[in-house]
């Protein structure tokens, strides 16, 4: 039988977000807990979300709050290698929120040691996946730490929330007529909630804020080029940025064109389906970059065994299994695939779209001279007669047999049937 937790925790780093889940966890916890609360803030590119969220925390009860600074780290440990592997959950969303949580689970165990604290908080509810994300990266890498979620404990729903933040004077951005739930980092942007809940509406275009407005969006189409080295981009129009900036630019960029928007039904970990709104130009845009370029530089046989890979990449971070052994070897076998992935490719943007229209590189294995229907092709047309009559020869074999097998059943109808056949 397994012991009962106790009813107290006199230190706890809430990973804190500024948004009403976390904000309303800070009081639940003193008055359920006892506890001292250090409210903690990841700083992975949410600039929109973090304005004031400190000082609102201390007025709502926090004893403590600490700031990191882990876009550039977000950027080079996560994003990259995600991109290296094309990571789209279900061939469809970035896993910008996704990528996020194990630098933030992480980075709430190494405060909460650090600071001798004998439990970490999140606000993830329970029918969500960053629950699963948030607790397996904890259990993984600080088991000795307790994990609590107050609002999966608490089982209460927005609303309820709502008018507990109103009773106890709490700051909070959200209110019942925005119930809007944001989760926002340098790769994309997530919208829940509300009128979005009802998959058969479009959703209105009061949630959008990456990608403006569609009526705004450009008439004319811009191309944008982007520079990549061994699978990684490093420049925008031949302009040298740093990775933060980088994706910075192709979010503005991107977004000024409607790119990134997506509307789609999800299947969540914890066995549910969920009608999902992300925004996530920059990642879009660069995703198809990323693979108009492999597709120039490695084998028919390589991207095919690659592109398994790659789903199966996408699944371990949508599942929160970040820090497990097969992420890791399967990032390693990424990695060495990248060597030769090195080249500029040209985007068209325009009205909501990001498509490759261009793609150069050194290592390029698109030969002119064999692919040319010119005067200039070096291509051995005699010799596809008999590379066809070898390629297709177990083909008509099987076929041969298949067809003497049949003719012989039907001359001979006297003959046994199988009892499989005999009953059709």
């Amino acid at each position: 039988m397994v012991a009962a937790e106790p009813k107290s925790a006199s230190h706890v780093v809430l990973a804190y977000s500024g948004g009403l889940d976390t904000s309303v966890a800070i009081p639940w916890l003193k008055e359920h807990y006892g506890s001292l609360v250090t409210a903690l803030s990841v700083d992975v590119g949410q600039e929109g979300e973090l304005s004031g969220a400190l000082d609102r925390a201390l007025r709502n009860g926090a004893e403590a709050t600490k700031l990191v600074d882990a876009k550039q780290t977000f950027v080079e440990e996560f994003l990259w290698p995600a991109l290296r592997a094309n990571a789209l959950y279900q061939g469809i969303y970035p896993l910008s929120t996704a990528l996020a949580r194990p630098l933030i689970a992480r980075t709430l165990a190494e405060t909460a040691l650090e600071h001798r604290a004998d439990a970490v908080a999140h606000g993830c509810t329970g029918k969500g996946n960053d629950q699963v994300r948030f607790d397996v990266a904890i259990h993984t890498l600080a088991p000795e730490l307790r994990i609590l979620a107050p609002v999966r404990e608490w089982n209460m729903n927005r609303d309820d929330e709502i008018r507990y933040a109103q009773a106890h004077g709490l700051e909070v951005r959200v209110t019942t007529d925005s119930p809007y739930s944001v989760d926002e980092n340098l790769w994309g942007r997530s919208i829940e909630g509300g009128r979005l809940e009802d998959a058969g509406r479009p959703a209105p275009e009061e949630v959008y804020d990456w990608t403006g407005r569609a009526s705004e969006w450009p008439r004319e189409p811009e191309l944008v080029k982007v520079g990549f080295v061994e699978g990684l981009p490093v420049s925008v129009d031949g302009k040298a940025l740093d990775p933060v900036a980088l994706v910075r630019e192709m979010n503005r960029r991107a977004g000024r064109h409607g790119v990134g928007r997506i509307d789609h039904v999800e299947d969540r970990v914890v066995g549910i389906k969920s009608r999902e709104t992300y925004e996530c130009p920059g990642a879009v845009a660069l995703l198809e970059a990323h693979r108009a370029l492999e597709t120039l530089v490695l084998p028919r046989d390589l991207l095919s065994f690659k592109a398994g890979v790659d789903r199966r990449f996408s699944d371990l971070v949508y599942e929160g299994l970040w820090f497990s052994p097969l992420r890791e070897a399967l990032q390693a076998f990424v990695a060495s695939t990248q060597e030769t992935v090195t080249g500029e490719v040209t985007l068209r943007l325009h009205q909501g779209s990001a498509r490759a229209v261009g793609r150069v590189s050194e290592y390029s294995l698109l030969s002119h001279e064999l692919a040319t229907y010119t005067t200039a092709s070096s291509f051995p047309q005699e010799l596809a007669v008999g590379f066809i009559h070898l390629y297709g020869l177990p083909n008509q074999l099987a076929h041969a047999r298949r067809a003497a097998a049949r003719a012989g059943r039907t001359a001979n109808s006297d003959a046994p049937r199988p009892v499989l056949e005999a009953a059709r």
